[in-house]
């Protein structure tokens, strides 16, 4: 009688659509159904679709709301010293958490293991055992070059990029979910899939470059490595329906990295054809199958997009038919109000957000979700539209399998820095390296050179770029130890000379005279310079400075300080001197290309970075004594001569680059030219340029078929010469341009690429599929389509040509 007498109350106490009739629970006990049977949400063997029907009519709409707003373990737990480790919680604090912030917890914090594991066992223990339903929450943190919490730190995205090496990168992507996942961690915060193309912006370090079809190859290793697999006591690809073991999170969606002047949030000024050709296919490509999106700040085409229907909504949910979870950014909803100026009230932020993005709140804001039990109540927010984001959510976590394993591993331990993992970091190291010039094959060094000079403030440093842990560099190893531990190794009697010379942040340039001595008493000057960041703490700390990582944007892309002054110290020496940026992004220096005798481009390296760089300096050797196949990698981005000069991309539309460039010389001549008076439109390096110790000769290219109709794909076969006397890896790059096409379109454009590997001396045979989504466009009636006619085909780089072939395209 009680549990009937409680049915006939539910429109007045819950005011919930999901609790009309027929039900087969209790509301006394939503979490068990009245014949005593095990509800389908339980059961592990159910189709995902099945549960989340099963356990959304059980929900309040309270329970709802709360699945959707982004808690955060300092609810409960004491995050303000990295350093203690008090196994002690907040009873008080973790009750008001779990009642409205539990879908998702943010776990994003420095702290000893053994405090991190506790807090989330608390959290999950309660979450499973203490509310009605049990549902456990999706633990969260970020791991774009590795995971935050004293994990192993990789190459920053950029340097990822530059590998051209989707199988490593997805092996790196293993890694870092393995390291998470034992410690009771379901969701990490990448990739970011923006694209490089407004060098100005402070985040370009976090992206795979400027290119659409690299970075959403890229993207989708990533989003592959991080996911595949289960966790344990949950069955793989069962009756249930597929499963993963980690939700990647897929950002910021969309067109995020073109701010208007570069600066972080701004509007993103763009068409339909824009959107479509530049920013959603990596997204399209790498994201269908990633278990989470994370929305865009700014606004696009002036709509936010956290709130933008016709992205969100229409493309993804109607177009893409993506299932899984979306959420906002931290504090992104709140700038409805403060930044975007659509909304007054936190009511109309929530509304136009849940209404038009179907997506949660993260923190970091005024929590507008909160308004929504009493919008819902008033009529002004329909509840179907929390319904099915809630839906969203639980589909996530059915096919993460966390109702069948919530908690952290006892053994969390065994899967953190193995091993096995130094060894992908080094090669994703070596692999994240870009010769730049090699002017008279200066490099590689000889081990039985005399002495090497180390000079420049990136020498006695390790420098990570953002979304790092507290002290993380801790972890690093400088290139002075670097070098040193090298050449110990080796073996060799070289003698390493260092002086810093300068800061990066200083115009004193006090130091040049012991560091002009030091490369005149030595064989070669190895100068380092280049831009850097912070960890998360210290980037945004008041009073400390950096030059790229979020909401430190640039309006000059030169080197900081004295740094140019000191390369231009050492160079005129007459030493021959090797030039190292170490970057979060392209550096514009010409002088430093037209002068140096070789250029190396190091993007923010990873803990093993400053044992790499002497690996490619000297051409190291493997265990058995013969030559490592090294420099393999290739810009992922291209280097303006100014700032003034951007953009740069390579895949610039027909007719944006007309070319009558002046100059000023060495000794201050001016030389008048008109694009542009005193510079050119034309990159320092190109997109795809790399210069490896070895030559490599192209013959033979053949298309196959070389005539296709609108919906066929094609072969681009070639035959690749090691002409060199060393080993050698080759990134084989297919461009395609379309010669005419009925709306403007890229002077050519990435189709395929692949990475191999070739002894001295030999050849190889290699054939890239190039889908024939690769030559649609947007056309005149907002559509995509494959035109009949020419499109020609190149092998090389953006910026060279090896081989060409004509393609045609019948109806």
């Amino acid at each position: 009688m009680q549990a009937l007498f409680l049915s006939l109350l539910v429109p007045v106490a819950f005011a919930s659509s999901s609790f009309l009739e027929p039900r087969i629970f209790s509301l006394v006990s939503r979490g068990t159904n009245l014949d005593g049977s095990l509800p389908l949400y339980q059961n592990p063997n159910a189709s995902i679709e099945d549960r989340v029907a099963d356990l959304l009519p059980r929900m309040s709409l309270q329970e709802k709301v709360a699945q959707i707003i982004q808690g955060d373990i300092d609810g409960w737990m004491n995050t303000s010293d990295p350093l203690d480790n008090t196994l002690v919680f907040n009873q008080s604090g973790l009750e008001d958490m779990m009642s409205t912030k539990a879908g998702s917890i943010w776990g994003g914090y420095a702290m000893p293991y053994e405090k991190f594991v506790f807090a989330l066992n608390v959290g999950q223990k309660y979450l499973m055992e203490n509310t009605t339903l049990g549902i456990p929450a999706m633990f969260q943190s970020e791991g774009l070059h590795g995971f935050t919490n004293n994990g192993t730190i990789f190459p920053s995205p950029i340097g990822l990029a530059a590998s051209f090496n989707p199988e490593l990168l997805s092996s790196v992507a293993n890694i870092i979910a393995t390291e998470a996942e034992g410690l009771g961690l379901s969701q990490i915060f990448a990739p970011v899939l923006d694209m490089s193309r407004e060098l100005r912006w402070g985040r370009v370090e976090e992206n795979f470059g400027e290119d659409p079809f690299l970075t959403g190859e890229m993207g989708l290793a990533y989003v592959t490595g991080l996911q595949d697999g289960t966790r344990r006591n949950v069955t793989a690809d069962g009756p249930g329906g597929i499963r993963k073991r980690m939700a990647s999170t897929c950002k910021h969606f969309t067109a995020y990295g073109s701010p208007m002047a570069g600066l972080n949030t701004a509007p993103v000024v763009g068409s339909e054809r824009d959107l479509r050709t530049i920013y959603l296919p990596a997204f399209q490509r790498a994201c269908l199958e990633s278990l989470a999106i994370m929305t865009a700040y700014s606004a696009y085409d002036s709509v936010p997009l956290v709130a933008n229907k016709h992205i969100l909504t229409d493309i993804l949910r109607d177009e893409w038919q993506y299932p899984y979870w979306v959420t906002t950014d931290a504090g992104a909803v709140d700038l409805l109000i403060s930044q975007h100026k659509t909304c007054d009230t936190r009511e109309c932020a929530a509304k136009a957000v849940i209404e038009n993005g179907l997506s949660g709140e993260m923190g970091g804001g005024s929590y507008t979700y909160l308004t929504l039990p009493d919008q819902v109540a008033a009529g002004t927010v329909n509840e179907s539209y929390i319904d099915e984001t809630v839906k969203a959510m639980l589909r996530t976590k059915f096919t993460l399998g966390l109702f069948e394993s919530p908690y952290p591993y006892s053994d969390y331990l065994s899967t953190i820095r193995t091993p096995e993992s130094r060894e992908v970091l080094l090669q994703m190291e070596e692999e994240a390296i870009v010769l730049l010039e090699n002017r008279d094959s200066v490099l590689p060094l000889s081990k039985n050179i005399g002495s090497i000079a180390l000079i420049g403030p990136q020498v006695n440093r390790v420098t990570f770029g953002d979304y790092v842990f507290f002290n993380a560099s801790l972890n690093g190893i400088t290139p002075l130890a670097g070098f040193q531990e090298f050449l110990s190794n080796q073996s060799s009697s070289t003698k390493v000379n260092f002086a810093q010379g300068c800061e990066l942040w200083s115009n004193d340039q006090s130091g040049f005279d012991e560091a002009v001595s030091v490369a005149q008493q030595s064989d070669v000057a190895i100068v380092m310079v280049g831009t850097w960041s912070l960890d998360q703490t210290l980037l945004w700390t008041p009073g400390t400075n950096a030059t790229t990582g979020e909401h430190v944007d640039l309006s000059s892309l030169s080197l900081v300080g004295a740094q140019l002054p000191l390369v231009e110290a050492i160079v005129n020496t007459g030493k021959p001197t090797v030039v190292v940026f170490v970057s979060g992004k392209p550096v514009s220096e010409p002088w430093i290309q037209a002068h140096a005798s070789a250029v190396i481009q190091q993007f923010y390296p990873g803990e093993l970075g400053g044992l790499a760089l002497p690996e490619i300096i000297f051409g190291a050797v493997n265990p058995s004594g013969m030559p490592k196949a090294l420099l393999s990698c290739k810009l992922p981005v291209s280097f303006p001569r100014s700032v003034g000069t951007t953009p740069d991309f390579y895949n610039y539309l027909n007719g944006m680059r007309p070319i009558d460039a002046g100059m000023i010389t060495d000794n201050g001549t001016l030389i008048f030219g008109h694009q542009y008076v005193l510079n050119s439109p034309v990159p320092i390096w190109s997109f795809g340029h790399g210069l490896s110790y070895t030559t490599f000769n192209y013959t033979n290219l053949s298309l196959n078929p070389a005539s296709i109709g609108i919906s066929d794909n094609f072969n681009a076969t070639v035959i690749v010469h090691n002409t060199g006397s060393v080993d050698g890896k080759e990134v084989v790059q297919v461009y395609l341009s379309d010669v005419v096409s009925s709306v403007v379109t890229p002077v050519q454009r990435l189709v395929g690429f692949q990475k191999i590997t070739l002894p001295a001396g030999s050849s190889q045979t290699v054939s890239i599929e190039v889908d024939s989504s690769q030559l649609a466009l947007w056309n005149l009636n907002d559509q995509w389509a494959v035109e009949p006619g020419e499109f020609m085909v190149t092998i090389g780089t953006s910026d060279e040509i090896f081989a060409q072939a004509s393609l045609t395209v019948t109806a």
